[in-house]
């Protein structure tokens, strides 16, 4: 099960101290990027960039952070082609005067982990005379060294940085191509400085987790400093030089709560399985689901729980013929019946699924309804409140035994619950963990400790899943 990347009571973000408080989704299948003209005095040997990203799609090649032009390109991104399979990657391109000449690296390591946020940074400064001193890559505060392919920037070495090139984040400019998908977070790009990974990061005392410290030195002239934490400007530079960037087919709905220091679930692209259900397609931020086939298909959070009281809401956007939303466990991802073994849905008909069994429970719904979870783990028999346009449905465990078979099976909560999504044929659903939504909210409630934006209040005591409230409560 090692790809499959869950994590029961959280994921890589610690709590305390520096906090982010935004990020930025980024989405292939809208092209969504941003990017500004470099300016003239650029320098070209000298350079660091710092920023954190959290993946929501996998399996193609994308760029986080780009800086050139066709034939003329610095890279921090992931690479997915020939022998390479979601691995980190860095391109360090010639611009004027050495345009054919391209030094490219990517490492052993496999960037898969959608539940959590990942630290990269990249110094640059070619005027080294010590080759191994003239790049140096940073993951999470470790320098990458498994490297399958390495090569490092001749001595005095131009980058393609010039002025009239293009700096972006989030994607290939100027052909809006090899767009990332996630969330990127705290970008820092210095001009003529060559930092390390310790001035932007550092090991938290009590969990041993790498995590974002605040950077206090120079951003040099060309420099810039992405907050992402107006939404109504999303590309201004916070670095003090006026470096702001231009938007594309990016919105003020695009801004996230979703950061290194606030780690939201999403919904899990990675996990596939044998048996003949497939996966749902997954986009916006991994919040939507997608399903255009005639087969069963099914999507399943990156975090579960096993304690502590959790809210989500579902919003049925488009939904036709067998639509499922309610939670599961992992034994039965790889065994068994994997539409309705060890899970328990509320169905678009209003029945209630479990271990394969059906009754009655509640009305139907369908497009613009949302279906809202407040899942209590800390009962002796966890319960699932369901509301349907807040109000409420009841227990959907209602009569279930941890300790039951057939009608009256409950899952051990040992290994925890974790959301779920199931549909056949034509439905599209967008799920709402707090963090990130694609579907519009009118309201923007928040639990009780202020996380998440949601249609609905959660009721008094239940949380958003997120990393501060499950080191709280989880």
């Amino acid at each position: 099960m090692a790809d499959i990347n869950l994590g029961v009571g959280g994921a890589n973000s610690a709590t305390g101290g520096y906090e982010i408080d935004n990020s930025l989704k980024f989405e292939a299948d809208n092209t969504e990027i941003i990017y500004r003209t470099n300016n003239s005095g650029t320098n070209r040997k000298t350079f660091t960039v710092s920023l954190w990203f959290k993946r929501t799609e996998l399996g193609a090649d994308q760029e986080v952070w780009h800086g050139g032009r066709n034939g003329q390109t610095t890279v921090m991104g992931i690479l997915s082609y020939s022998s390479a399979d979601d691995n980190l990657w860095v391109d360090v391109g010639g611009g004027t005067g050495n345009t054919s000449t391209l030094y490219r690296s990517f490492s052993t390591q496999k960037i898969r982990d959608t539940s959590a946020w990942y630290h990269f940074v990249l110094a640059v400064d070619t005027t080294q005379a010590t080759e191994a001193n003239r790049m140096k890559v940073w993951l999470n505060g470790e320098e990458v060294t498994d490297w399958a392919q390495h090569q490092i920037p001749a001595q005095d070495f131009q980058c393609a940085l010039e002025s009239g090139t293009e700096m972006a984040w989030g994607g290939f400019r100027p052909n809006n191509s090899e767009i990332f998908s996630g969330y990127i977070a705290e970008g820092h790009y210095l001009d003529g400085v060559a930092k390390v990974q310790t001035d932007f990061g550092e090991y938290d005392e009590d969990s041993g987790i790498w995590k974002p410290k605040a950077y206090t030195g120079s951003y040099g002239g060309n420099g810039c400093y992405m907050k992402f934490d107006d939404s109504s400007d999303l590309g201004a530079d916070s670095s003090g030089n006026s470096n702001d960037f231009t938007l594309n087919n990016i919105t003020s709905a695009d801004q996230a709560t979703d950061t290194p220091t606030n780690n939201f679930c999403t919904l899990n692209p990675i996990f596939t399985v044998s048996s003949g259900v497939g996966d749902l397609t997954i986009s916006e931020g991994g919040t939507r689901t997608v399903n255009t086939a005639s087969a069963y298909k099914f999507a399943t959070s990156t975090i579960g729980v096993s304690s502590g009281k959790w809210y989500w809401e579902v919003n049925g956007t488009y939904v036709r013929t067998i639509s499922l939303a309610g939670v599961t466990m992992p034994y039965y991802w790889l065994n068994g019946n994997i539409a309705f073994s060890g899970t328990v849905y509320y169905a678009q008909s209003g029945q209630r699924y479990n271990n394969s069994s059906a009754s009655s429970f509640g009305p139907g719904w369908g497009d613009g309804d949302i279906i809202a979870f407040a899942l209590d783990m800390d009962a002796s028999t966890p319960t699932l409140n369901v509301y349907k346009n807040n109000t409420s449905l009841g227990d959907l465990f209602s009569g279930l035994s941890l300790t039951g078979s057939g009608a009256t099976f409950l899952p051990p909560k040992e290994d925890g619950y974790f959301a779920k999504l199931v549909n056949y044929s034509t439905n599209t659903f967008d799920i709402n963990f707090g963090g990130y939504t694609a579907a519009s909210i009118s309201s923007a409630a928040s639990d009780e400790n202020g996380y998440g934006t949601f249609e609905y209040a959660p009721p008094s005591g239940y949380y958003a899943i997120c990393t501060k409230n499950l080191a709280e409560y989880g």
